[in-house]
């Protein structure tokens, strides 16, 4: 098992994995997934496991079912285990690139696509919920 700093949310049945610094906006875009149907897994830790060729994210048990608002403090939410993660998403801030050549993160042995986002842009949380639908699908690129 690997222990990450991240938010992990499940769109639709494909687990996604928000990485980046503190204050980086994990838990606002997690926020707004789940305000669009997503659902949440974990925030701020998230525990990795391998079963095959696929990762599984779950929340450690001292936060599970809790998610940081910023302003607010932590609120309970409704959250269990994830689809098997299909897509990580490094939060930057900045401009990010138009036509990025695809790249990769290696978690527990196992390449799963990567992309880096604006998680402040409007249109943030539309292309997680794009990218995991082409994960989904095998429409992205495989290492």
């Amino acid at each position: 098992m690997l222990l990450v700093h991240g938010t992990c949310v499940d769109v639709a049945g494909v687990g996604v994995l928000l990485r980046g610094p503190p204050g980086a906006g994990k838990s606002d875009l997690a926020l707004r997934l789940i305000d669009g149907g997503a659902r949440l897994v974990a925030d701020d830790q998230v525990a990795l496991s391998r079963d095959g060729g696929n990762v599984h994210p779950s929340a450690p048990a001292t936060i599970a079912g809790l998610i940081e608002v910023r302003g607010i403090g932590p609120l309970k939410m409704p959250a269990g285990p994830g689809g098997a993660l299909r897509l990580v998403v490094d939060l930057v801030h900045g401009p990010v690139e138009r036509m990025p050549e695809p790249e990769f993160a290696d978690l527990l042995g196992v390449s799963l696509p990567l992309m880096r986002l604006d998680p402040f842009e409007a249109s943030a949380a539309a292309k997680v919920r794009l990218a995991a639908g082409a994960a989904a699908q095998g429409l992205l690129p495989a290492a």
